[in-house]
């Protein structure tokens, strides 16, 4: 057992399942996801769009749309104390003192009638108490923490008269400014170009060496999790189906899902003009998911009807190396 084993986990999901309620009856968007995060540690959650990264962030945050989703089983303990016993108010503290979240859209995120500065100056006036004064001067260094030039004069701007990048370090900025132990980024980079990218993933790294928090790093882009993330966890049709050390899982993927993703990337070491593997398919509407190995109709492997209708054990095959082990899709 290494020393970063012994740790207590900062947040730790157990068995957390979600439900909607639809016009065309409940569905299940997340079935027994377990996962955990050690302080200043940063996890990556991965996955093809609709397997369930994003349910899982707004779960923990408990910002469900109500009353159509809810948690139907499993607990969410952050820092020993379980989110889901907790009041309305008590959760209220809890959102941005203690956990913050960049949101994937910052022009969803952010008011666009309401100027820069007094939407940051909230955060502060809210969950500081600081007075209108003092939360203006701790926005301006916030926004200057960021990297936003003449912060001063961005305070009193608008969030259209930002580009994307400005934005989303605004965003970073409000996620940050009560220096919470966890930060929550779903998708940070996603409407961005590669350099802006590039940015603010560094961006988050050097605020993260700075402050010590921890960071659940959503994302579709393997790439940013290889670069970024001590550990990850790939997700498929609101399952966790491998998780680990990163680099253990890039160097051992054991599951058929997350060999599929890894081999539709372009490697420097591959052939020239060699044409990319791509996965079959989509991730299966809420309402055909089965019981068994969810990947099986998709990976191209021949399943029996046991196989697609008992669901797997969630086994570790090594030292924090953990994987759905259906006989098919697992490579043991």
């Amino acid at each position: 057992m290494t020393e970063i084993d012994q740790i207590s986990p900062l947040l730790e999901i157990r068995d957390l399942s979600v439900r909607f309620k639809t016009d065309e009856g409940e569905v299940e968007a997340l079935d027994k996801v377990s996962l955990e995060i050690k302080p200043c540690q940063t996890v990556g959650v991965v996955g093809e769009s609709g397997c369930g990264k994003s349910v899982t962030a707004y779960s923990i945050m408990r910002l469900l749309p109500r009353p159509m989703g809810m948690i139907s089983n499993g607990r969410i303990l952050f820092q020993g104390k379980n989110l889901l016993d907790l009041s309305t108010e008590e959760m209220r503290d809890i959102r941005g003192n203690e956990i913050g979240m960049i949101f994937q859209e910052p022009m969803n995120a952010l008011n666009p009638v309401q100027k820069i500065g007094k939407q940051l100056s909230e955060v502060f006036s809210l969950h500081q108490q600081d007075d209108n004064h003092q939360a203006w001067l701790r926005s301006i260094d916030m926004l200057e923490a960021v990297g936003i030039p003449s912060a001063e004069n961005r305070m009193h701007e608008y969030p259209h008269q930002l580009s994307g990048g400005m934005r989303q370090r605004v965003v970073i900025a409000m996620a940050l400014a009560c220096k919470p132990s966890l930060i929550i980024a779903d998708e940070p980079t996603t409407a961005l170009d590669v350099t802006v990218q590039a940015q603010i993933l560094d961006l988050l790294q050097n605020l993260q060496k700075e402050t010590g928090c921890s960071i659940l790093l959503i994302t579709h882009d393997l790439g940013v999790i290889a670069e970024t993330c001590d550990q990850v966890c790939v997700m498929y049709a609101g399952r966790v189906v491998e998780k680990g050390v990163a680099e253990k899982v890039f160097a051992s993927p054991q599951h058929a899902y997350t060999q599929d993703l890894l081999g539709s990337i372009p490697r420097l070491d591959g052939h020239s003009k060699a044409r990319l593997k791509t996965i079959e398919g989509i991730v299966p509407s809420l309402f055909e998911l089965n019981e068994g190995c969810r990947f099986g109709p998709r990976s191209c492997r021949d399943h029996t009807e046991e196989q697609l209708s008992q669901r797997p054990d969630f086994k570790e095959i090594s030292s924090g190396h953990w994987v759905e082990a259906c006989p098919v899709c697992t490579q043991t």
